[in-house]
């Protein structure tokens, strides 16, 4: 695709999963239930990750100047497509402290390695990879509290696709809510798209610099993240976008996180993550 996708119209709802979100994710060997995130309209009322009510209903679309309640485009996912399931086998994994734990595909491959400089004492870094030694997400912990400046004339339009709330512990505290799982696309050249856990809102009005998958911790604990990326922005055409997810339209992000089997397996795990208080 070259230059911007063109929107028009293009409006859709914010994806949802629709109930039982933890129900069968159990231990190694078990039948994993489907996974496939569903629009919900009775989810409408929930906070979301971005900043606005609901978003199924007031989730700008990047681009429109409208709602993004309605129906969705021509390629996005139609809510009767086929549900992928997660991995039939899943394990646990625990730090040797017992400080994090989280679930994760039976083949897929959980590793410590060397926190970055800056983090706290006793700060954690896992590397969860593909067989094929992709990494998929890293869970962070220990970070130091940052923050950063958005000129008015930096903000991109960005549209929350998936929002789930996630018990974890937090700080609250103004520009926060309660910890959430998201998928959210924010848009440049491409729409750039990205998964993880936060309690930080994305931005007033439908519009961001960056789209931070980090959650604030408790006083004295430090802030932690675990997604594909700590901080999603438009990329230039010039920049790396891997890990992060390009798509040409909204739809192709909703049709990502509805009926993608990885996205369905990353989902579950980030939710399945406990940390110690």
């Amino acid at each position: 695709m070259t230059g911007k996708a063109t929107m028009g119209g293009l409006r859709i709802a914010a994806v949802l999963l629709a109930g039982g979100i933890l129900a069968g994710c159990g231990g190694q060997g078990q039948s994993a239930p489907s996974w496939t995130a569903q629009p919900d309209a009775s989810s409408a009322a929930d906070s979301d990750a971005g900043g606005t009510a609901s978003p199924a209903a007031k989730e700008p679309v990047p681009g429109s100047g409208s709602s993004a309640a309605g129906s969705a485009s021509a390629d996005a996912a139609s809510p009767d497509a086929s549900a992928p399931a997660t991995a039939s086998a899943w394990k646990s994994f625990s730090d040797p402290g017992k400080t994090v734990s989280f679930e994760l595909p039976e083949e897929w491959i959980a590793q410590s390695v060397a926190p970055e400089e800056g983090t706290q004492a006793g700060a954690l870094k896992i590397e969860v990879k593909k067989q094929d030694g992709t990494v998929v997400a890293v869970l962070k912990t220990g970070l130091p509290p940052s923050a950063s400046e958005c000129p008015e004339a930096a903000r991109r339009p960005y549209t929350v696709i998936s929002s789930l709330p996630v018990d974890l512990p937090a700080l609250a505290g103004e520009g926060t809510i309660a910890p959430h799982v998201v998928f959210r696309v924010i848009q440049g050249y491409r729409y750039f798209g990205s998964y993880g856990i936060t309690n930080i809102v994305g931005g007033a009005d439908g519009q961001a610099c960056e789209l931070r998958n980090v959650v604030r911790g408790p006083a004295g604990k430090g802030d932690y993240s675990f997604g594909d990326l700590g901080t999603l922005k438009a990329f230039a055409p010039d920049e790396k976008v891997a890990p992060a997810k390009a798509f040409d339209t909204l739809g192709q992000a909703a049709k990502y996180a509805q009926e993608s089997p990885e996205f369905a397996n990353v989902q579950r795990m980030l939710m399945s993550l406990e940390i110690k208080n």
